[in-house]
């Protein structure tokens, strides 16, 4: 709402299950993990502009929900990251299979990562971490932020995942009877 009274254009709905950092500001985290699915609906509700659903969408049957909850298009960022165009290296490429964890260790700032050795010994620490971008300058390689879906990131040319991706949502609608 607070995007909407500003004047925006459109609203990404960002849920619970995206990757990187946080979209909520105006809220503690803890008070504002809401899921994908649960988030569209009510921001659609209660906007008058376009609304982009975010967060846990790797394939055409995510957009397909997307669409059918409201939404008039998507973001999908960890579906795009083991894509040729991408630069993760083969590491991050493997970690997208394992879990993820919201935390602040990496950054300073809430963010979605793949769950790793290091963020368990940072967190195990109790330290408080500084604020960003200082954490990212003492780390050897950058963290694997990604959402929940990691596991289905596909490794093709971007081009042929976005022709997937709508291939895919199309089947999926039709499949709804539309």
């Amino acid at each position: 709402m607070a995007l909407h009274e500003a004047g925006v254009d459109a609203v990404v709905a960002q849920g619970f299950e995206a990757g990187g950092h946080r979209a909520t500001f105006l809220a503690p985290v803890e008070q504002s993990l809401i899921g994908t699915l649960a988030l569209v609906p009510q921001v659609v509700d209660a906007v008058s502009v376009p609304v982009l659903a975010s967060g846990g969408i790797m394939d055409g049957r995510g957009i397909a929900a997307a669409r059918l909850l409201g939404a008039q298009g998507v973001q999908l960022g960890t579906a795009f990251l083991a894509s040729h165009e991408a630069g993760t290296d083969v590491s991050y490429r493997r970690s997208l299979g394992r879990g993820t964890t919201i935390t602040r260790v990496l950054t300073g700032r809430h963010a979605r990562a793949v769950r790793s050795e290091l963020i368990d010994q940072l967190e195990a620490s109790g330290a408080e971490p500084p604020d960003y971008p200082l954490p990212r300058l003492f780390l050897r390689q950058p963290p694997a932020l990604a959402g929940q879906g990691g596991v289905m990131a596909r490794s093709q040319p971007a081009r042929d995942i976005v022709a997937a991706l709508d291939q895919e949502t199309s089947a999926a609608l039709d499949r709804l009877g539309r």
